[in-house]
């Protein structure tokens, strides 16, 4: 399971880090309005926020992974993240709204952007919706409780 974590911990970093460069490098260069980039950032801040937090929740879960529940501290920090990331995909979803691109594909890869932040959030802290491949048709109705959850519920 600690090797799993390590996986699932670098990937989530890792995504954060190509979703910022990819916006950085490739994106706001072909951004010719100001406002344009404020959709960008407003979509995708919350996403990277979440990315990290999650990066981070498995990287730290490998210290205690079949061992012993999620430390205090961690539980009352990651409650505090569940709460506060909803409100930045709410703010998020405001500034898209507002500095909505009036180019329809840019306006289209931002909302993309925003709406996978929301997944992400799903899956970390309501239901579980990452699942391999092959097995995804069939579990995912089974509404499974994110391990994150699970983590805090089973906290001191």
């Amino acid at each position: 399971m600690r090797r799993k974590y390590l996986s699932l911990g670098t990937g989530e970093l890792v995504a954060a880090t190509v979703f910022a460069a990819v916006a950085i490098s490739v994106v706001m260069p072909r951004l010719d309005i100001r406002q344009d980039s404020a959709a960008l950032w407003s979509a995708l801040a919350p996403l990277l926020i979440i990315l990290v937090q999650a990066g981070a929740y498995w990287l730290l879960a490998r210290n205690w992974v079949e061992r012993a529940p999620m430390p205090t501290p961690l539980a009352v920090l990651y409650r505090a993240f569940r709460a506060l990331d909803a409100v930045f995909l709410v703010a998020g979803l405001l500034g898209v709204l507002a500095w909505l691109p009036d180019q329809v594909g840019v306006a289209m890869v931002i909302v993309v952007v925003w709406v996978f932040g929301v997944v992400e959030y799903v899956n970390y802290f309501v239901v579980r919706l990452s699942y391999p491949i092959r097995r995804f048709p069939f579990v995912l109705g089974q509404w499974r409780t994110p391990r994150l959850v699970q983590d805090l519920n089973s906290a001191r």
